[in-house]
Order: C-alpha cells, then sequence, then structure tokens
C-alpha cells in the first residue's frame, strides 16, 4: 500500500510539472510581442494613466529596447516630449516671440480647420491665418507650409491649405513664401506629409514653428516632434526642430491625449490601432498601483 502511495505521489510530481512546463510555455507564448504591440501598448498606457503609468512605461520601454533598440530610444524621446508639450509647453498668443531665426531654415506651419461644406473658411481658420499673417511680418525670410486637405462636403475642388494660401497672399504675404501640402486630412498626416515635403523640395529647413489655435499647440508640437524622430536614424539626430509657437486664442475646443494616442499611432501609419484609440476600442492594461 505505502509503495503504492509512493508511486502515485511520484506519478502526480511528474504531471504536475509537466503542466508547469506546458503553462509556462504557453504564458511566455502569450506574452511574447512585437515592437509595434509594444508601442501600442506604451501610448495607450500614457494617454490613460499619465504620469501614474511611469513605472510600467519604463518596464515596456526596457521590453522595446530588446526588440529594437533604436525604437526604444526614440519611443524615450517621443515620451518625454508628450510630457512637455502636454505639462511645460509656453504658449505665445497672436505672434511669434522674439529671437528665432531670421533666415530660411525657419519655417512656419499653419494647421488647417476643416472648411465650411462650400468650401469658404470657418472664423476659426481665419483667425489662425491673422497669426501667421502677424508672425510673418515678424519674420519676412520665413517659409510658411499651409497644410490640410480637401474637406468641403459640397465642394471637392478646394482644400484647407490652397484656401489659407490664397488668403495669405491676398493680404500681402509673398507668394514665393507659401508652400501648400493639400492631402492631409488629420494632425498627423498634417505633420507626415509636411516633413515629407520640406525634405524633397526645401532641405535648408530645421527649424519649424507651430502655428493654430492655442488648444491645439500641444497636439501639433508633439506630432511635428513626434515624426522628426521617427524619420531619424536614432534618437538625437532629428533634422527639425520644433523652436517656437504661436496660437490663435480660440473660444471653444480641446484635444484629448487619446486623441494624441491614436494620432502618435498614425504617423508611422498604423490606421488600424489609431482607429481603436479614438474609438476608445483599446483598452490599456491597468497601472500597478503605487505600492506595488
Amino acid at each position: 500500500m505505502k509503495r503504492l502511495a509512493k508511486i502515485q505521489f511520484v506519478a502526480c510530481l511528474a504531471a504536475l510539472a509537466v503542466f508547469s512546463v506546458l503553462l509556462c510555455s504557453a504564458c511566455d507564448s502569450s506574452e511574447e510581442r512585437d515592437a509595434n504591440e509594444i508601442i501600442h501598448e506604451i501610448t495607450s498606457q500614457y494617454s490613460t494613466y499619465g504620469d501614474r503609468s511611469d513605472k510600467t512605461l519604463e518596464g515596456l520601454l526596457k521590453e522595446l529596447d530588446k526588440k529594437d533598440q533604436v525604437a526604444g530610444d526614440k519611443w524615450r524621446s517621443i515620451i518625454s516630449l508628450w510630457k512637455q508639450s502636454n505639462n511645460d509647453l509656453k504658449l505665445n498668443y497672436d505672434v511669434l516671440p522674439d529671437g528665432l531665426p531670421k533666415t530660411d531654415e525657419f519655417c512656419m506651419v499653419a494647421l488647417g480647420y476643416q472648411l465650411n461644406s462650400d468650401g469658404t473658411m470657418k472664423d476659426e481658420l481665419v483667425g489662425r491665418l491673422n497669426v501667421v499673417k502677424a508672425s510673418a511680418e515678424k519674420y519676412p525670410n520665413a517659409l510658411i507650409v499651409c497644410t490640410g486637405g480637401h474637406t468641403a462636403y459640397e465642394n471637392r475642388e478646394v482644400s484647407e491649405a490652397g484656401r489659407m494660401a490664397e488668403w495669405l497672399i491676398e493680404n500681402g504675404i509673398a507668394e514665393q513664401r507659401i508652400i501648400v501640402e493639400d492631402n492631409s486630412l488629420t494632425t498627423a498626416q498634417n505633420a507626415a506629409f509636411s516633413l515629407e515635403l520640406l525634405t524633397l523640395r526645401y532641405p535648408q529647413v530645421t527649424k519649424l514653428a507651430i502655428i493654430s489655435s492655442d488648444y491645439h499647440i500641444a497636439t501639433g508640437n508633439l506630432l511635428f516632434g513626434a515624426q522628426s524622430t521617427l524619420l531619424a536614424d536614432k534618437a538625437g539626430n532629428e533634422k527639425y526642430e520644433v523652436v517656437s509657437n504661436a496660437a490663435y486664442n480660440a473660444p471653444t475646443g480641446a484635444l484629448s491625449t487619446s486623441f494624441q494616442a491614436g494620432a502618435l499611432n498614425e504617423l508611422p501609419d498604423d490606421r488600424e490601432t489609431a482607429r481603436k484609440i479614438y474609438n476608445h476600442e483599446y483598452v490599456a492594461h491597468e497601472v500597478p498601483s503605487i505600492d506595488d
């Protein structure tokens, strides 16, 4: 009897050991993620939990390091920029501040705003353009990117950028200074398409200033800076630096960190994850409490 019990006990231990190995193997398999999946989680964590997620973010960034060290370094830089954009960014109202470059290495980026259905500009976009005009007169050698696509439902021939350029020229800004980017429909596309255009046609440009409504500046600062980092061979070698901003004092408007997270995933053309985040369908794992 004792011998039988001993055999049964040993058999149970062996079965338990096999089960444990299988379970661990399954866990390892389920937790094995590629770099993109880790990046999705990084953006969702910060957008959901903010600075409470610092501990979790560091773990995710270390996980990303193992997959792709360059990507890990870039996303550390982007997370730092994200925090700075939302917490420490100073807004300059109505006109760019003093002390910016006075050559054509400097470029103002005027972010568009959805047109009326007939193709006319809304008051908020005209408000932004008044800030662009004042800044362009202050820095007469700077180039100006007008960025925004075809958003007039009943007049697809016109674009935000085209209307913006027309208004600036009619109000005394030299046409040769103005660069039209009229394919973008989102802020992420504003950043991606504008920097692509500058890289191809205006290689002298290295310094940028974002001009938009006040609630939109932080997002513009983040996305143009992040896109420059993603385009670089490594963090710290970015060609483009966002050095300033000028804001129109908009009567209404707000953009959430969730919107910013979706836009960050849109930059590398991951539209599916961006859509899930925009629609609140992507759920971040719960952040451990500070005592964990």
